[in-house]
């Protein structure tokens, strides 16, 4: 099951993809959300939302990424929704942006829900885009 949908989803429903933690190859993870929500018939707009959704969250992450660091990005699909999970490696000392900040509420404001967490060294960004309903 995804952590923010509680929907359960089989191995075909998730895609993994890691890149290294580095500004110029967000470009394949914004494109994977694309792919992926398309796949859903989310509209465009919706597409959109999302990818710009990601790459803020990975921009939160690559400032507080360690050196030569991959930026690992989880895929969940379920029947009306998409979750992606990206996580990186921090360093010492480092913290998410508040839930007030506007980088965050950039986040909330684009997709259904956004999560994080900070634990062992490693940070996590969720979020969850549903597609709106009359598809």
């Amino acid at each position: 099951m995804t952590q923010l949908t509680g929907q359960p989803t089989t191995d075909d429903d998730v895609v993994h993809l890691t890149v290294p933690a580095d500004g110029g190859y967000l470009g394949v993870l914004r494109t994977a959300t694309a792919g992926l929500a398309a796949r859903l018939q989310f509209a465009l707009d919706e597409i959109e939302d999302l990818r710009i959704a990601v790459d803020e969250a990975c921009a939160m992450l690559l400032a507080i990424a360690t050196r030569n660091a991959e930026l690992e990005c989880r895929f969940a699909v379920t029947e009306d929704a998409l979750t992606v999970e990206v996580t990186v490696p921090t360093v010492r000392g480092a913290s998410l942006p508040s839930e007030s900040s506007f980088a965050w509420k950039v986040l909330t404001a684009l997709t259904t829900s956004a999560a994080a967490r900070a634990t062992d060294g490693r940070a996590t960004i969720s979020l969850l885009t549903r597609r709106a309903s009359g598809y």
